[in-house]
């Protein structure tokens, strides 16, 4: 079996890759480096430096004729997304056609396609469920969402497998800390250098946050499992404030003195979110190993 992972050196598709090279996979990856890193790359792995709008992409799927395809490159910043909607469109979704263009005449058996809790917007209720209604509100989660049809089509006309999967806010080890990188990633950034955390608003808001290595888990397994055509939440499952956030982490780090600073919230902001994982378990038996507090507990000691 082999597996062409898009996006694998970057965070989340660096964590797939080393995950299925485990399990006696054979990998290649597609990464254009712009904001993966070279450090993530498994030495197991076949790696082309190639972004996925190259013309030239279908030359690497007919040398390496890969069954499945998991696709995790992608523009994520929302910021970004607003003020060059017209990139974030040419890589998201002009990109993902001449993946599932490549995929279409190297007869690829499946797409593996992360999609994103930005089509949701502010919850009208919660859990979040697949079937909650959506409310983009940025050109980011438009260009996610837009590529779900282009799944749906290619599947129709051409036979190619898909399974969606929209993760809730991911974190762990090799996670940007600048920028738009997951706050998670940016308190445990300012808490082990003893640097000013904000929180925006009071910090009661709150969100579902999954440990990467449960987030790999689940697309290995829906390359081992028949699972339906069609999209599925992997989360946690479990709200967490933002205070509560931070003093889990201060804890962990015992460094319990260091105080946020509230900041004015931001326009946009979501209140709370958090998704079920319902379908998936009863589809596979997937579910996340990892609490918070033993996620994090794993996280600090990856990079201690």
């Amino acid at each position: 079996m082999k597996v062409l992972v898009t996006g694998g050196a970057g965070f989340i598709g660096s964590h797939i890759v080393d995950l299925l090279i485990q399990n006696g996979i054979e990998v290649c990856i597609v990464d254009n480096l712009i904001t993966g890193n070279v450090k993530n790359i498994n030495s197991k792995a076949k790696f082309y430096n190639v972004d996925i709008r190259d013309p030239e992409l279908i030359n690497i799927f007919k040398q390496e004729m890969p069954q499945y395809v998991i696709h995790e490159a992608a523009q994520i910043n929302v910021v970004n997304s607003i003020k060059n909607p017209i990139e974030d469109a040419s890589i998201n979704i002009l990109g993902t056609i001449n993946i599932l263009e490549c995929c279409r005449r190297v007869g690829v058996k499946k797409v593996i396609y992360p999609a994103s809790a930005a089509v949701f917007g502010e919850p009208k209720y919660l859990p979040v469920d697949e079937n909650h209604p959506l409310n983009m509100i940025s050109q980011y989660g438009v260009s996610k969402h837009t590529v779900e049809h282009y799944l749906d089509v290619y599947y129709r006309l051409y036979g190619i497998e898909y399974n969606i999967f929209r993760y809730s806010n991911v974190y762990g080890p090799r996670q940007d800390s600048s920028g738009e990188g997951g706050v998670v990633a940016i308190f445990m950034d300012n808490i082990l250098k003893e640097k000013q955390s904000y929180i925006y608003g009071d910090g009661n808001q709150t969100r579902d946050f999954v440990y990467v290595k449960d987030i790999a888990r689940a697309n290995l397994m829906a390359i081992n499992y028949t699972i339906p055509n069609g999209i599925y939440n992997i989360c946690n499952n479990n709200q967490i404030s933002i205070n509560e956030l931070f003093s889990i982490m201060t804890n962990i780090l015992r460094k319990s003195k260091l105080k946020p600073i509230y900041k004015k919230s931001r326009d946009g902001d979501i209140r709370n979110s958090y998704m079920i994982y319902k379908k998936i378990y009863d589809k596979i038996g997937w579910h996340p190993q990892y609490d918070i507090i033993s996620g994090l507990e794993d996280f600090v000691k990856s990079i201690q």
